[in-house]
């Protein structure tokens, strides 16, 4: 079956078998931020946005996004790498695995609630999981980050050596 969308901001057309999962799909096409990880849209890590909301591509069809805008990490390099520094900053990002999926869903929050609290933060991404970490740092880099971005002073924020 032929799909239309656009990937990344670059329209695109695909032939794609129509029980192809996204997940699969998007790697195909050089997506390899998009992780696979439970395969049963348990932890996050799949994560991209359709039409600018998250979405887990391991549990729909890539014939789902026939005429819609699909984001990954790779379209969003600029934030990821904006919000990736508060992570870093804080110790919060560790073996790295879940990073992307988090990230994409720190962003969708960002766009999606205006000045949440740190409870509206947690209940947000409560279906990311990292076996890494207890969130800690995770929940202090996305305050920090909410803080700069509020006061208009986010690129002050760099790696620490």
């Amino acid at each position: 079956m032929k799909i239309n969308f656009w990937l990344n901001g670059a329209k695109k057309e695909a032939e794609i078998s129509p029980d192809i999962m996204l997940l699969e799909f998007l790697r195909s096409l050089g997506c390899y931020s998009v992780k696979r990880g439970c395969e049963t849209a348990n932890c996050g890590l799949c994560t991209v946005l359709v039409n600018d909301k998250p979405m887990l591509s391991c549990s729909v069809l890539a014939a789902r996004i026939d005429g819609k805008k699909v984001t990954t990490m790779e379209g969003l390099q600029a934030e990821a790498e904006e919000f990736g520094t508060f992570l870093a900053n804080e110790g919060a990002e560790q073996c790295g695995f879940c990073n992307p999926g988090f990230i994409m869903n720190v962003l969708a929050m960002t766009k999606e609630l205006e000045d949440p609290t740190e409870e509206e933060i947690k209940e947000y991404l409560a279906g990311n999981l990292c076996r890494c970490s207890g969130f800690v740092g995770q929940t202090r880099s996305i305050l920090k980050y909410l803080e700069c971005k509020k006061n208009g002073n986010i690129q002050e924020k760099e790696v620490q050596a």
